[in-house]
């Protein structure tokens, strides 16, 4: 039978070792050639909800008018 020879895995490639070292992370993305041609934008968070309009409205609102149950 052969015997598998695994190799030391390098702490940049193995994603939990980087959760550890968060100094790792930062010089691996420093000295990262494709990161560095990755075309970027800036995303604006998702966390504030849309007015609701139409009967979407009026549900929120009925729900909202009707006393806290205990």
């Amino acid at each position: 039978m052969d015997q598998l020879s695994l190799a030391p895995v390098s702490a940049v490639s193995d994603p939990f070792a980087l959760m550890m070292n968060p100094e790792a992370v930062l010089r691996a993305v420093e000295c990262s050639d494709r990161l560095a041609r990755l075309q970027r934008r800036i995303c604006r968070p998702l966390d504030k909800p849309l007015p609701l309009r139409g009967a979407a409205a009026e549900f929120d609102a009925s729900v909202d008018a009707q006393p806290d149950e205990e």
